[in-house]
């Protein structure tokens, strides 16, 4: 898509003050890198002309590991703070630290004007609507199966987890999300089975499907394209590294499938799984990496109501006892 100033204006917009809520005089720190310079400025820039009391921090571009202390340090001194980086920081400590202490905040990783304009250019009341009637069915669920005809064949336990909804609504105290939002998951108590991925970090869209192998909640074998380096990344932290740390699925029907995991995670239609880090939410697991491969066109059944078909979206978005399925 053609990126214009009104457009990532209108999205910028969108982030301050339909999921922040940004008021004058808060303390708003954005953090950008070499990658993402330019729209971390013009984030900056909107948190001016909001009358924040906005600060721009650069830090060096990493893929792995902790910020320097003094990122963390700034983001837990601050109101709102918005990393907009290659890495992601959504399971570093620096993070939770940082919303533990109160501060509102989103991790963009990898993002671009492109994609923020595209996929905050939604309708955030559906969007929410899909994202919280998913979050009620995974709480309420004991079992979820992932079917694809390319190969993906599934089986999580989630009983006893809460399911998240990705949503962007970052206005109250101590809220986090991912900006593009739009997904809802759960971190699985464990699962077995096979998956078929179309896209990963940081390879992107591949020419086929990377096929992994998990056995009693852990990844034990990737095959096809670039499964040998995600396994060893994985396996570099251990048995934290190949956890089996959550199942998604995407609820945004501005998001497009790009190659970029921030933004195909978020697709309506699509599905994910992760590996590494499941604290942030819901699991048990601390480790300084968190790796999503993203499933399209699955099929999806939660305690045999069925979410996805190939596809499709099935499920209602009414509140229900029977957590909005139908």
């Amino acid at each position: 898509m053609t990126v214009t100033d009104a457009g990532l204006d209108r999205a910028i917009g969108t982030v301050l003050d339909h999921c922040f809520a940004v008021r004058p005089g808060e303390h708003v720190l954005v953090v950008g890198d070499a990658a993402t310079r330019d729209l971390a400025e013009a984030i900056w820039q909107g948190s001016r002309a909001r009358d924040a009391e906005a600060v721009l921090l650069l830090i060096e571009e990493r893929l792995d590991g902790e910020p320097a202390r003094p990122v963390a340090g700034a983001m837990a001194a601050a109101d709102v703070f918005i990393v907009a980086t290659r890495q992601s920081l959504s399971h570093m400590n620096a993070r939770k630290e940082a919303t533990a202490r109160g501060a509102r905040g989103a991790t963009l990783p990898g993002v671009t004007s492109a994609m923020l304009t595209r996929a905050m250019a939604v309708d955030l009341p559906a969007l929410r609507a899909r994202g919280s009637a998913a979050a009620r069915l995974f709480t309420q669920a004991g079992t979820a199966h992932l079917t694809c005809p390319n190969g993906t064949d599934m089986w999580f336990r989630i009983g006893g987890r809460e399911g998240i909804a990705d949503d962007g609504d970052l206005t109250a105290p101590q809220a986090f999300g991912n900006l593009p939002c739009g997904e809802a998951a759960i971190s699985p108590e464990t699962g077995h089975g096979r998956i078929a991925a179309s896209s990963v970090t940081p390879a992107g869209i591949l020419p086929e499907p990377m096929l992994l192998t998990v056995e009693d909640g852990q990844l034990t074998d990737a095959t096809g394209p670039h499964g040998g380096a995600f396994l060893e990344l994985l396996r570099s932290h251990g048995r934290a590294g190949t956890n089996l740390a959550e199942l998604g699925v995407g609820t945004n029907d501005g998001a497009a499938f790009t190659g970029n995991v921030l933004e195909d995670e978020k697709v309506l239609g699509t599905a994910h799984v992760a590996f590494g880090a499941s604290d942030a939410f819901g699991g048990t697991v601390y480790v300084p990496i968190h790796r999503d491969v993203v499933i399209v066109d699955p099929t999806l059944d939660v305690d045999g109501h069925r979410v996805l078909d190939a596809g499709q979206w099935l499920l209602d978005t009414a509140p229900t006892s029977a957590g909005g399925a139908r």
